[in-house]
């Protein structure tokens, strides 16, 4: 089916789950679903030129890998004001779509190793496909980057062609702007967030709201929220739970990134470390440690490399500097904050309690 013709499937009607049936369920099924609709979506646009490439696998590592937390607050946001709605779900999970983007430009800018366990795509992309040589590296990247653009066209596609009505769609498209280009300067300044050059942890906390924070929790939840025609208040309640929830989770990822293990991030452990990059922890660690510890993390941070060694030397002095007990605390007021946020918005107790589940898990020591 030719892309200009693909439109939403009135015979397709998947289920749209309820809070009613209790939060572990309702998030299981939905991000179920999610994967399921993802999936019929990219069957249908995938040209057969595209699946020669061997592209399939490394798509499915970054559309359909993940844990849909994007897609699950935007659908969450539509629950906040209207009943549940297949169309909605749908629109909800083109969110991954846009995430999947996000990551394959992230992970050729940072020259990551890993993704979900996995090697990178431009890593998989650079190696001999169906017996044939092996590409240089710049093909992989350049064959991610392709790869990541066509993940956006496809975000848009699939939530315009979810079968959510064109006034609905209308009240979302400008924060659905606002919100990419957010992620794009948040990205850009993230470019030179150096540890070397000593960031404040402000700007630090500026660069991670733009670039992950808003766009996991907060852009989503107002996108689904505004989509469905909710009132003001109630978008200004899921603004604020938003900001300072993804400023939470934003945090957790730091710590994580730091001290987490990579079955669990799926990303090499010293990747934030070996990268230089001016995480919250680090820039903490730098305003907290004893003029001795400090001197020595800055030394190791200047390194132009840092080999394992010097890596597992920074953690130590990291951890010995109180920072990641800074970073609990500040954790643990936002979600403080964001709860009580969730009081003012005229919410029901189900969208309520299934807000409260997930700030808690999005903060949880492991995610």
């Amino acid at each position: 089916m030719p892309v200009s013709t693909l439109s939403f499937d009135p015979a397709r009607t998947s289920s749209a789950p309820g809070l009613a049936m209790g939060f572990e369920r309702w998030r299981a099924d939905t991000r179920a679903l999610v994967l399921d609709e993802l999936t019929e979506f990219l069957r249908r646009v995938r040209v057969a030129e595209l699946r020669a490439t061997g592209v399939d696998d490394v798509l499915a590592q970054y559309a359909l890998g993940g844990k849909c937390l994007r897609s699950t607050f935007m659908y969450l946001g539509w629950l906040c004001a209207a009943e549940p709605d297949p169309a909605a779900l749908r629109a909800s999970a083109s969110l991954e779509l846009l995430h999947a983007f996000a990551l394959l430009q992230d992970d050729v800018m940072d020259a990551a190793v890993l993704r979900r366990g996995s090697a990178a795509a431009h890593l998989r992309l650079a190696v001999p496909h169906r017996g044939g040589p092996a590409a240089p590296p710049r093909f992989g990247e350049s064959a991610a980057i392709l790869l990541g653009d066509m993940c956006l066209v496809w975000a848009e596609q699939m939530l315009r062609d979810s079968g959510v009505g064109t006034d609905e769609l209308a009240r979302l498209w400008p924060r659905y702007d606002a919100m990419r280009v957010e992620l794009a300067m948040g990205q850009l300044a993230d470019l030179a967030n150096d540890a070397r050059e000593r960031p404040t942890l402000d700007t630090v906390l500026d660069i991670a709201r733009a670039k992950s924070g808003n766009y996991t929790v907060r852009r989503p939840l107002e996108l689904g929220a505004a989509l469905a025609g909710a009132t003001g208040s109630t978008l200004k309640a899921l603004g604020h739970y938003g900001t300072r929830i993804g400023e939470a989770f934003q945090l957790r990822d730091d710590l994580l990134g730091i001290f987490g293990a990579a079955s669990i991030t799926g990303k090499p452990q010293d990747s934030d470390l070996g990268q230089h990059k001016a995480t919250s922890v680090v820039v903490a660690a730098l305003d907290m440690a004893g003029a001795n510890a400090r001197r020595e993390l800055s030394e190791l941070l200047d390194r132009p490399e840092l080999d394992a060694a010097a890596i597992e030397r920074c953690r130590t002095l990291i951890a010995a500097s109180g920072a990641a007990e800074r970073i609990e605390a500040m954790i643990a007021d936002r979600v403080t904050d964001a709860l009580l946020a969730l009081r003012t918005g005229a919410l029901g107790p189900e969208p309520r309690h299934a807000l409260e589940q997930m700030a808690l898990l999005c903060t949880a020591r492991q995610l």
